[in-house]
């Protein structure tokens, strides 16, 4: 029997969440996003929806949910890059209409279970692989290629010449595409 979270009860659970995970969670926002503002918004909404589905059901593993929930949101935040994006990363084929199949599934405005499945496995790896390269090779991916800043404005921010932060996303390339090459592949033998 599901029962009701008082309208107190379910404050305190907020406050509590918010206490034991707020700052934890909005740093492991902050280093997959561009800018704070971005964090801060992604942070919202997790809140909104733990807010939101705590009186409907149960959480029995309050962290786990918070950090996948923001995991998503995280993910939604880039999926409008996904084809710039996809363009990197699928490994140099000779076939072709391999390459656009992958893409296909990836792509597809219809929300099956196994596309949504795929997507979600996609951006999880993805961000798997990206936390393994060096800060200054991920920075530079995630604000080239997930937030369409352009090397010029990179440069601005960092001081860095266009040309080191152009070498950098390149071994960023193609280290993702090396550890992206056996999803690539069980993806599109199916």
């Amino acid at each position: 029997m599901i029962t009701a979270v008082m309208p107190e009860e379910k404050n305190n659970t907020i406050i509590h969440a918010i206490s034991a995970y707020g700052k934890n969670l909005l740093g492991f926002i902050r280093r997959r996003v561009n800018n704070d503002a971005d964090a801060e918004d992604i942070l919202q909404d997790v809140w909104y929806q733990f807010s939101s589905v705590i009186n409907s059901e149960p959480i029995e593993q309050t962290g786990a949910w918070l950090y996948r929930v923001a995991r998503n949101k995280i993910l939604d935040k880039h999926k409008k890059h996904t084809e710039t994006l996809l363009d990197d990363m699928l490994p140099d084929t000779d076939d072709e209409d391999e390459a656009t199949d992958f893409k296909a599934i990836l792509m597809t405005e219809a929300k099956t279970p196994e596309t949504e499945y795929l997507r979600n496995l996609f951006w999880e790896q993805l961000f798997f692989a990206l936390d393994e390269l060096p800060e200054e090779q991920r920075q530079v991916f995630i604000w080239h290629e997930l937030d369409d800043i352009s090397f010029a404005e990179i440069a601005d921010r960092t001081g860095e010449k266009v040309q080191t932060l152009v070498s950098r996303k390149r071994y960023a390339v193609l280290h993702l595409r090396k550890r992206l090459k056996q999803l690539y592949e069980e993806i599109t033998e199916y």
